[in-house]
């Protein structure tokens, strides 16, 4: 992929320190406003894939002795499988989540996932040690693309129609993300550019991501509302270089990454992964110039919905990459 040759404005380029899906047709919630809290809700019969993103928490309703009820929520990436089950905030610890997983699991044809997605950092324990019985992988992330745009649905769709719905009851969720930290060794490239290509020319590079040609991640516009954004929208991306290309690719690979931010007042680069991690990811000299480089990307991140990348390659001329992450910056729902 020649980032190189659909350059940013002027192509800030500076010394970096360096630091997952496709496509698909348009999805559509299968919520309700008839809430059933005795049974659970199913747009699928049994689950099959082997990612899964889910959520564990209580929502703005109360029950009959006015505590607020609890909701397991479980999508697909794909949202071809959807999950709902509700708890009494009584019945909240592994051992209940674990129960409600394997009884999923236990229905004919249902696919076990290599591995379960959630953002919610405060619910780490609990969850992590349910997959962990099930001998499944938990994994902190951001990258809950599907979810997020499910539970933003729901809230108007789902929450705020059931009976006992308070607007009191509502606990905002707030990420705690601190400074960025210096990044390490094996994550650092040798240089880097802002780029931009068109949202046609970065679905066809993303092909070589979902036939795991090459590292990287990517996600279905339409789980994250974003399918109809113009096939000639120019997406703005961070192309970082390095000679050792593939292990930098490889070891990018192994963090959920969530979202590149150009920090005009740290005069850097800002890799978010995981839940709430930051790092240092490469800097550049300060200047007017520089500044307002930074801040237009910044502004270009903002006319795409969020929509952005991440590409590693060999140098400005290589045909291909050898990782490339598709990322969208958004807020994560607020209950």
């Amino acid at each position: 992929m020649r980032t190189a040759g659909q350059p940013f404005g002027r192509q800030l380029r500076c010394n970096a320190e360096v630091a997952e899906a496709d496509v698909g047709p348009s999805t559509s919630s299968e919520t309700t406003a008839v809430v059933d809290f005795d049974t659970e809700a199913s747009t699928a019969e049994v689950p099959r894939s082997d990612t899964w993103e889910m959520d564990f928490s209580s929502r703005p309703i109360l029950d009959s002795r006015g505590k607020k009820r609890w909701e397991l929520l479980i999508t697909s990436p794909d949202r071809s499988w959807v999950y709902s089950k509700w708890f009494p905030n009584n019945k909240i610890n592994s051992t209940q989540l674990k129960q409600a997983l394997a009884d999923i699991l236990s229905q004919q044809g249902a696919q076990t996932p290599q591995r379960v997605r959630f953002f919610r950092g405060q619910m780490q324990t609990i969850i992590s040690r349910a997959l962990t019985d099930l001998d499944i992988k938990p994994v902190p992330s951001r990258r809950c693309f599907a979810l997020i745009g499910l539970l933003e649905e729901r809230i108007e769709a789902v929450y705020k129609q059931a009976p006992g719905y308070s607007e009191k009851a509502t606990s905002l969720f707030v990420l705690d993300l601190g400074p960025p930290q210096d990044l390490p060794d094996a994550l650092r490239g040798e240089a880097w550019l802002f780029v931009q290509l068109p949202l046609s020319m970065l679905r066809q590079e993303l092909r070589n991501v979902e036939s795991r040609a090459i590292f990287g991640d990517s996600f279905q516009l339409a789980t994250a509302g974003l399918d109809d954004l113009p096939a000639d929208t120019l997406i703005p991306g961070v192309a970082v270089y390095s000679r050792r290309a593939t292990p930098l690719a490889a070891w990018t690979s192994g963090l959920e990454v969530a979202n590149v931010v150009a920090d005009a007042d740290r005069a850097c680069l800002v890799l978010e992964t995981g839940v709430n991690q930051r790092w240092r990811y490469g800097n550049y000299r300060r200047s007017a110039e520089n500044t307002a480089d930074a801040n237009a990307w910044q502004a270009a991140k903002v006319a795409a919905r969020g929509l952005h990348f991440l590409a590693v390659q060999k140098d400005e001329d290589a045909e291909d990459s050898a990782g490339l992450w598709l990322l969208q910056a958004r807020d994560l729902p607020k209950i």
